[in-house]
């Protein structure tokens, strides 16, 4: 979940403060840094919901990764926000999503330059 947080908050190009004001400090930075961190494993549903909001996930995707749902309970079949079409039938873990969203921040930087 960590990874996956602090990833997505990357290529969105979102300090953590910034994440903290856009969510109306329901999110503070300090405590994002620890979610990113792993030291926080199970963050309530509010604070998903904050951050899918902001971040521009889904939010169902969220509860999943946090724990709180699993495939079968998932209230709707939901898509990936943002997810690449030649990555829709792979079903990637956590740690394989967030390094693609790494790699993708590389790659776009590259191109900047």
């Amino acid at each position: 979940m960590g990874g996956y947080l602090a990833a997505v908050r990357s290529d969105r190009g979102l300090t953590l403060r910034q994440v903290e004001e856009q969510t109306g400090k329901e999110v503070s930075n300090a405590y994002l840094s620890q979610l990113e961190n792993d030291k926080v494993k199970q963050p309530s549903p509010n604070i998903l919901h904050a951050l899918s909001a902001i971040y521009g996930i889904d939010y169902i995707g969220l509860m999943e990764r946090a724990g709180y749902l699993n495939a079968q309970q998932s209230p709707t079949v939901h898509k990936r926000h943002g997810r690449a079409a030649t990555f829709a039938d792979i079903d990637l873990s956590n740690d394989e999503e967030a390094e693609l969203l790494r790699f993708l921040k590389f790659m776009r930087s590259e191109k900047k330059q």
